[in-house]
């Protein structure tokens, strides 16, 4: 029987309770820590601003960050990019016939 996990997941001094897939443990605490990081970087960069301004830019990095990874994975982006390749490596050996 697959029983969740009770954590509490500290970002930015807020506490959150999730119920999670033992198996999701680590990623999540990872995930959280990274969040923490990256806000403290903010904060010591910008001192004009508050933790939600913080927030905002961190998801906003690696959002567009997920993105980038989520096209690099796009199997039709891939298969695009070697259809191209392939007329463009057709076209070149016609020419050096």
């Amino acid at each position: 029987m697959d029983e969740k996990l009770s954590i509490r997941v500290n970002i930015i001094d807020r506490y959150y309770p999730l119920k999670i897939d033992r198996s999701d443990e680590e990623k999540i605490r990872k995930a959280g820590k990274i969040i923490n990081d990256k806000v403290l970087q903010y904060k010591q960069k910008y001192s004009d601003k508050d933790v939600q301004d913080f927030l905002a830019m961190a998801t906003l990095q690696y959002v567009t960050r997920l993105i980038e990874l989520e096209d690099v994975q796009d199997p039709d982006k891939f298969l695009e990019n070697v259809r191209e390749l392939n007329e463009e490596l057709e076209v070149y050996l016609k020419e050096e016939e």
